[in-house]
């Protein structure tokens, strides 16, 4: 495409090494609606004829054919997939094909494709998501009642329910939908027209272009249309955090499964089994999952570290995007939907969970809140209840079974109904404050989820 200035032909090493057309034919859907819509644009300017519009749509056509046919043949010597086409309609039908590149760089071209798909990739993931959350809610409303120890620094802290603990989970993935959401309207706007770096003579209607091919509007500034990979960047940011999302979900789940916690037991299908240990059921796909959050990041860093240093406006470090894109979107994909699938077929059981939440110290910030509303000053109460904490560990006792006298030991503010602190009822109806959890938020935050998601 550039003989006319070069004498020699490009070496065969340079050609490997610069070559795209190995992962960015997946754009071919993206070039060909951008190039019927750039011809048409060509067409209402005077510069195709009927006749040539004509040709240039339905050659286009039959190529999109042949490639999801898995007919075409993709040429490593035409670089990439816009010059594939290009080439390969040229061919097909002649002159027409080659003044398809009027008004138009690679540059543009390329920007528009990737904003198509982005905006293609990010319209499926957040159907993903919206489909994780309805098993999310499912799964909550099953065993929404079903108590379990909350954690913090991974150790015992409050009581909580299985249901207010995957709301968590429903609530992240619902600002991750948020988020792909605005960050769509930054992705939907068209560069094409913008040429190399500052636009072209030959003026077509912009505009139209946008319309067709379903744009909210126009980039305003040519050299920033070019260079500008920020909508790249910004989606790997929100793919990530999804990412980020399912590992945390993941470790929760690596946890619950064990046979130390023993709160869930998943599906035969969604594990895997040891080679050497017969007895292993193993959660591989929760493994999976909080190991390919790293390369969700890895993702976003390779892209911004490739654009940090860059002049306005095209550099071919900016090649460098696509194969990060492609993978993110790929495995955020296959993410949510086996991570979709392994919760709906997860089963969690109610005897471990009431086991593990029958420990009374589980209580004890309970017991502060007793003395509080006692008139005890919240920092004394802390230290009273630390005390008989301590008393309770040193003689092996559980903390509820502490007599009166033990208590009144500690501190005469402790009353004849200390004991009634200890009951797990009274625990969650006492929240009532909006976000706690207690039965009556839960069932509400559930109903909001089912009606929102459909």
């Amino acid at each position: 495409m550039w003989t006319g200035r070069f004498s020699q032909a490009t070496a065969d090493l340079v050609l490997q090494y610069g070559e795209s057309i190995s992962y960015d034919w997946k754009l071919y859907r993206h070039d060909i609606a951008g190039s019927i819509a750039h011809a048409r644009a060509q067409l209402k300017a005077g510069m195709l004829t009927q006749e040539e519009f004509g040709a240039i749509e339905s050659g286009l056509k039959g190529i999109l054919a042949d490639i999801e046919a898995g007919k075409f043949q993709w040429s490593i010597k035409l670089e990439d997939v816009h010059m594939n086409i290009e080439s390969e309609l040229t061919r097909r039908i002649g002159a027409p094909g080659a003044k398809l590149h009027t008004a138009r760089s690679r540059n543009d071209q390329v920007a528009t494709d990737t904003r198509l798909y982005c905006r293609a990739e990010i319209d499926s993931t957040m159907q993903l998501l919206q489909d994780m959350q309805r098993a999310l809610v499912l799964k909550a409303k099953e065993y929404a009642d079903i108590r379990i120890p909350g954690y913090t620094h991974l150790q015992r802290a409050q009581p909580v329910t299985i249901g207010h603990h995957l709301l968590a989970y429903v609530e992240m993935l619902g600002r991750d939908y948020e988020r792909l959401a605005d960050c769509r309207r930054r992705v939907n706007v068209s560069p094409l027209g913008s040429g190399a770096i500052a636009g072209s003579t030959i003026n077509l209607d912009r505009i139209g272009i946008a319309e067709e091919l379903g744009f909210a509007g126009v980039t305003e500034n040519s050299m920033d249309a070019i260079a500008d990979r920020d909508y790249i960047m910004e989606t790997l940011f929100c793919l990530s955090l999804i990412g980020t999302h399912l590992s945390r979900m993941s470790e929760d789940l690596v946890l619950w499964s064990s046979a130390e916690f023993g709160f869930c037991t998943l599906s035969d299908a969604h594990t895997t089994g040891s080679s050497l240990m017969p007895q292993k059921k193993n959660p591989d796909v929760c493994e999976l999952t909080r190991g390919k959050s790293g390369r969700l990041y890895g993702n976003l860093v390779s892209v911004m570290v490739a654009v940090k240093g860059l002049p306005l406006t095209y550099n071919r470090d900016l090649q460098e995007d696509k194969e990060p894109l492609f993978d993110s979107f790929e495995t955020i994909s296959l993410a949510l939907r086996v991570n979709t699938e392994m919760v709906a077929a997860m089963r969690i059981n109610p005897e471990r969970c009431a086991a593990a939440v029958a420990d009374p110290l589980l209580l004890a910030t309970d017991l502060a809140d007793y003395l509080v509303r006692r008139g005890v000053p919240f920092r004394h109460a802390h230290e009273l209840v630390g005390k008989a904490v301590a008393v309770a560990v040193g003689s092996n006792t559980p903390l509820n079974e502490l007599t009166l006298e033990q208590f009144r030991a500690i501190s005469p503010e402790y009353a004849e109904d200390v004991h009634s602190v200890f009951n797990l009822d009274r625990a969650f109806r006492l929240r009532t404050n909006p976000g706690a959890p207690n039965p009556d938020n839960t069932a509400h935050r559930i109903a909001f989820w089912q009606e929102k998601l459909g």
